[in-house]
């Protein structure tokens, strides 16, 4: 399973990436206008996309750029000027009847696209039906109303693999750790996070005290 980071923080992009594990970065229009809040400067598309750029060649690998139009020919314009960023960006687009018909349209152009605010299974067959690369299943949003995002994963991956359709399921709504080894365990090919859920991934009490016991058994010896 690929890790993502869900941020427009480039900071937070870069050491992460540092580590040698991040496959890709998700992002929406409310992350890159928070980035943007209080600095003064207009957020403007020029400014956006520079900064998507920037992103890309970071990450070197897929980016989720949301588009900000709900009807179908403006997203697919849209999406068709975030594609032409970079290579690596893909299309974000929601999961509604506008958003399917953009899918369908970008697909067709060989622009990759990640469905997201999925919900159910459905939502998600509909996706990949409508040329999806990706489809986004919000975990956490989904155990916030009392049902199971565990449960929800589930089904898509495995309606996917039975349907053997062309799609990669993306683990959304990360809220802690826990739900990251839940979606390597139901097979999904991706989950991405916040920052703080991605620095969890590493700590460990027993490792933060195990090194201690060590470095203080070393310096008793050393030369």
């Amino acid at each position: 399973m690929e890790l993502y980071l869900d941020t427009a923080n480039l900071e937070e992009i870069r050491e992460i990436a540092a580590w040698g594990v991040l496959s890709g970065v998700t992002t929406n229009p409310t992350l890159v206008a928070r980035e943007y809040a209080g600095r003064g400067a207009e957020l403007t598309e020029e400014v956006l996309f520079a900064h998507l750029r920037t992103i890309c060649e970071v990450v070197k690998g897929p980016v989720s750029a949301e588009v900000t139009t709900l009807e179908a020919g403006a997203m697919v314009a849209e999406g068709q000027r975030l594609a032409a960023i970079h290579p690596h960006i893909v299309v974000k687009l929601p999961t509604t009847e506008e958003g399917l018909k953009a899918c369908r349209r970008l697909s067709a152009e060989g622009i990759k696209v990640n469905m997201t605010l999925i919900f159910s299974a459905n939502q998600a067959l509909l996706a990949a039906r409508a040329g999806a690369s990706y489809v986004s299943p919000f975990l956490g949003r989904v155990d916030d109303i009392s049902w199971d995002g565990g449960e929800l994963l589930r089904e898509i991956v495995e309606i996917i693999q039975v349907q053997n359709l062309p799609v990669k399921v993306i683990a959304a709504s990360i809220r802690h750790p826990r739900h990251v080894t839940e979606a390597a365990l139901l097979g999904a090919d991706i989950a991405t996070m916040p920052y703080g859920v991605f620095k969890q991934l590493l700590k460990h009490p027993l490792t933060d005290i195990g090194l201690k016991r060590f470095m203080e058994d070393w310096e008793k010896v050393k030369p």
